[in-house]
């Protein structure tokens, strides 16, 4: 009977191993306190996944996101956990942009539980961007 013992002593491991990746798959995303890049192709998940989501619309040429960007990672370290941030720049990806009808940058858009609910276009003062998080949080 050594081999139904063998036998056992296999499945519970094996049950064991399914059990963990199983809690792997449902357990919670990282959370990040700096901005993650989003792309046209990882965009729909990050948004469906996050509850809250800043995604900030920029280009690289672009004076004004460069003058805006210290306040976005600022939210995002302030707000890791309740806030996800996301950069796409829109030079590289312009699919998304195009569908939200991204025509000026920066453009910080607002998604809550996967819906966009608010925006903001220009580089505005951190308080009306913290204003703008904290009125959907």
């Amino acid at each position: 009977m050594e081999s139904d013992d063998e036998i056992e002593r296999i499945r519970a491991k094996k049950l064991a191993e399914m059990m963990a990746q199983v809690q792997k798959k449902d357990a919670p995303a990282a959370v990040s306190a700096e901005p993650i890049v989003l792309t046209d192709q990882n965009f729909a998940g990050v948004i469906i996944q996050s509850r809250l989501v800043l995604v900030d619309f920029w280009a690289t040429w672009c004076a004004p996101c460069k003058a805006i960007a210290p306040v976005v990672e600022g939210l995002a370290r302030q707000y890791a956990g309740k806030l996800t941030v996301g950069k796409m720049d829109v030079d590289r990806n312009q699919s998304i942009p195009g569908q939200f009808g991204i025509e000026s940058i920066p453009t910080l858009l607002l998604f809550k539980e996967g819906r966009l609910v608010d925006g903001i276009v220009g580089a505005v003062p951190k308080a009306q961007l913290e204003g703008l998080v904290k009125k959907w949080m």
